[in-house]
């Protein structure tokens, strides 16, 4: 299956810049996301560069007979019935691994969004890990891999620097409003949004407690 993917990337004649990140843990953003085909980039791009990126993927994808396939292509599941969401799932993840490039797109459908999901942020903040910004540019059939940001915990100050990468490699992309529109929490109410700050604390508690 890889191999069938391989062939596309070079079939659509992407063009890779620069090279992969220095850290060993970090979280890879993909933006923006537009199509299924990105997949395509994102294993083409992760072959060429020798990287072993992860992906989250719902633990029912990890049976047979997709099991072994999401497993060689990276993927770590999410447990749906866990009590732990999916950030603190991948702060455990992080916690316990010595290597894991986990690639996420911050839009969350394919659609243009109307803010990224904020998720991505969190899982970085809370596992203490890097985040690095992936793009491509459908028009020129050109992408790669940018620089590595730590993020300070000022959601709005980290994702206005983030806009700014993005705006100098696809200026005037529509999609790239949605940056720094706002966390998506913003739509919860008050008590909802203090269970979800209680547990990301927890899980960066537990996260630096490891190092």
């Amino acid at each position: 299956m890889r191999a069938v993917l391989l062939f596309f990337y070079h079939l659509q004649g992407w063009k890779l810049e620069g090279g992969g990140p220095q850290s060993r843990r970090c979280i890879i953003i993909g933006a923006p996301h537009t199509t299924n085909w990105d997949f395509i980039f994102f294993a083409g791009a992760t072959h060429e560069l020798g990287l072993h990126a992860g992906f989250m993927g719902k633990d029912t994808l990890f049976r047979w007979p997709m099991g072994r396939f999401m497993r060689e292509m990276g993927g770590v599941p999410v447990v749906r019935s866990s009590r732990q969401n999916y950030v603190e799932q991948m702060i455990e993840a992080f916690r316990t691994r010595d290597e894991l490039m986990l690639v996420i797109a911050p839009e969350g459908t394919r659609k243009q969004a109307r803010r990224w999901k904020s998720g991505f942020y969190h899982i970085a903040v809370g596992a203490g890990v890097p985040i690095v910004l992936g793009w491509l540019d459908y028009n020129t059939r050109r992408g790669g891999l940018g620089p590595e940001m730590m993020m300070t915990g000022d959601y709005p100050a980290d994702m206005a620097r983030i806009r700014a990468f993005y705006e100098e490699r696809l200026p005037g992309h529509p999609q790239l409003a949605a940056i720094t529109a706002g966390d998506e929490s913003d739509d919860r109410d008050p008590a909802h949004q203090r269970r979800a700050d209680r547990r990301a604390h927890a899980g960066a508690v537990r996260a630096g407690g490891a190092d």
